[in-house]
């Protein structure tokens, strides 16, 4: 039994060692991807220090002064709005106000010149005074 311990214990020996600088090299690896780790997150930290927090407050600066804009426009907004609503509303009774008073005074000329018509008419005496009247009071 011991010939046959034998030739098994050195292949038993090698798998050993094997295992062994296996160990080792996953060892080295994994110290390796650690010290990699920690120089990519200094760069990281040192990139955000220098580039990304000065942007940062920028960015921030930047959307302060457009609420403040926004703000602003919007309360313009609301005064143009309000003024133009005040001016729609004169303009219209000022319309209404003209064409009440342009009506009364185009009727007031009409009555005025049928009138002197029907006098002409009269004096002139072309007409039979049915047809005076009916054309003074536009039937014809």
């Amino acid at each position: 039994m011991e010939g046959n311990l034998g030739a098994i214990s050195v292949p038993l020996w090698v798998v050993a060692i094997a295992s062994a600088l296996q160990t080792l090299i996953l060892i080295g690896v994994l110290i390796g991807a650690l010290r990699m780790y920690r120089g990519v997150s200094e760069k990281l930290a040192d990139v955000q220090a220098r580039q990304i927090d000065p942007l940062r407050g920028q960015v921030e600066r930047i959307l302060v002064d457009v609420q403040a804009i926004a703000s602003r426009l919007n309360t313009q907004t609301e005064r143009v709005d309000h003024a133009i609503s005040g001016t729609m509303e004169r303009v219209d009774e000022t319309a209404e106000r003209v064409k009440h008073s342009v009506r009364g005074r185009v009727a007031q000329a009409t009555g005025v010149v049928m009138g002197l018509r029907a006098v002409i008419m009269s004096l002139l005496g072309n007409g039979s005074r049915t047809e005076t009247s009916a054309e003074a009071t536009g039937r014809v």
